[in-house]
């Protein structure tokens, strides 16, 4: 009788603990970049969409093109040169300081 209440009590807080984590995880703040997709080959000029979740009021995106910043972007990189590019995009908060909660990235190769 004993070993089956500790069992049981054992399964009871292991359940508590992960509906905890699953809500946490619920609220976090994650972007992601819907296109182009990662490992995809575009056109010099192309189009970058992506989305922010459960971010704090004041909180935008930043977009970086092989580590720089782009500053003012307004979602279309033109006569971006031929090869691979890193993509990254990056939650920024209301200061334009990087707020660190949320970061995506991808990898995208200019076509010859």
């Amino acid at each position: 009788m004993t070993r089956l209440f500790f069992s049981a009590c054992t399964l009871t807080i292991g359940a508590t603990l992960a509906m905890s984590s699953w809500c946490a995880a619920e609220g976090t703040t994650t972007i992601n970049i819907l296109s182009p997709h990662n490992g995809e080959t575009v056109a010099e000029t192309f189009d970058i969409k992506y989305e922010i979740l459960n971010a704090p009021a004041g909180n935008h995106a930043h977009v970086y093109l092989d580590g720089t910043y782009q500053k003012g972007f307004k979602g279309t990189f033109t006569r971006v040169a031929k090869g691979e590019h890193m993509i990254t995009v990056k939650i920024a908060d209301h200061d334009h300081k990087d707020a660190g909660t949320a970061t995506d990235s991808i990898t995208v190769k200019v076509g010859e």
